[in-house]
């Protein structure tokens, strides 16, 4: 992993100009760099990119290279899908080292086939070995305070937020007291191999010189659409950042990851506008997922 670099310069915020009226409550993007003119062309590029999608749409993005940010409804709630594994795995790899242990072949195996094809199988066998009570420890350390794991088995509809996600990417990709530097490899080698068919929404765009790690979730209601969400991290030649999105309210999965992949699109351009584009990542045209179990008539 990269370390952290911060950038010479004080942070610049910057949001949005005045709204039209009919959305003058709408939360708007609001970004700070410590490179000058990136967080006013990030912050117009996502604002552009999501003026014609509906939904509701949350983002985040952090790249310790520049030391910027950008967040859109940071602590919207949302149903996880299947974005909650990520948790899930990290929960389990922060029980096994509070144990000084190393994950048993059963789980080595329950853990690969819920990251890289997720398995919801292999998820819910996890998810009933550590019972809630440990997933609520592990989001207690690592500062993820706003998500709330799902009630009755249903870890599909766990709430879950760009601020916590963004704080999960962080723990990952960085060195800290929560996973160990070994947990953290082994989350980021199950992100990095996911199935092509699932490599959609944040990688959308990514040059080719940065290691791409997803994990992706998507979840049908009979309220509100579908929910349709991307966490991956990115580094490597010089650049080390995260991104979340998460949506619901969209009328089709096709929208919601279109949705995605155009914001994510415009964030890698202008973290690395120097790459060609025939060196950037262009996902599946069949993005696929695992359906995620619901309560009937949810």
């Amino acid at each position: 992993m990269l370390p952290a670099v911060v950038a010479a310069g004080m942070l610049v915020p910057v949001v949005a100009g005045a709204a039209p009226a009919s959305a003058a409550t709408a939360p708007q993007v609001s970004c700070t760099s410590g490179k000058a003119g990136l967080a006013a062309k990030l912050q117009k590029d996502i604002t552009a990119a999501l003026a014609t999608r509906g939904g509701t749409v949350a983002v985040g993005l952090r790249d310790r290279g520049t030391n910027t940010t950008c967040t859109l409804r940071a602590t919207t709630s949302y149903d996880s899908a299947s974005v909650v594994k990520v948790t899930v795995l990290a929960t389990l790899l922060w029980d096994a080292k509070k144990s000084n242990r190393y994950l048993t072949s059963r789980e080595n195996t329950l853990a690969t086939a819920m990251i890289t094809k997720s398995d919801n199988a292999s998820t819910t066998t996890l998810w009933n070995q550590l019972g809630v009570t440990k997933v609520k420890g592990f989001l207690a350390a690592a500062g993820m305070t706003r998500t709330v794991p799902g009630s009755g088995g249903y870890w599909g509809l766990t709430q879950i937020n760009v601020t916590d996600e963004q704080r999960l990417l962080s723990l990952i990709t960085a060195r800290n007291s929560v996973l160990s530097d070994n947990a953290r490899s082994y989350v980021l080698k199950l992100m990095g191999n996911v199935v092509s068919s699932q490599r959609w929404g944040t990688p959308a765009g990514a040059p080719s010189l940065v290691s791409v790690h997803v994990k992706n979730g998507w979840l049908q209601r009979a309220t509100r659409g579908w929910r349709v969400h991307s966490v991956g991290t990115f580094n490597g030649g010089g650049h080390d950042y995260t991104i979340t999105v998460l949506t619901d309210g969209n009328s089709t999965m096709t929208y919601g990851v279109n949705t995605i992949q155009a914001v994510a699109k415009v964030i890698h351009r202008d973290l690395v506008p120097t790459a060609s584009s025939a060196m950037r990542y262009t996902p599946t045209s069949t993005p696929m997922e695992a359906y995620v179990a619901v309560p009937q008539g949810g």
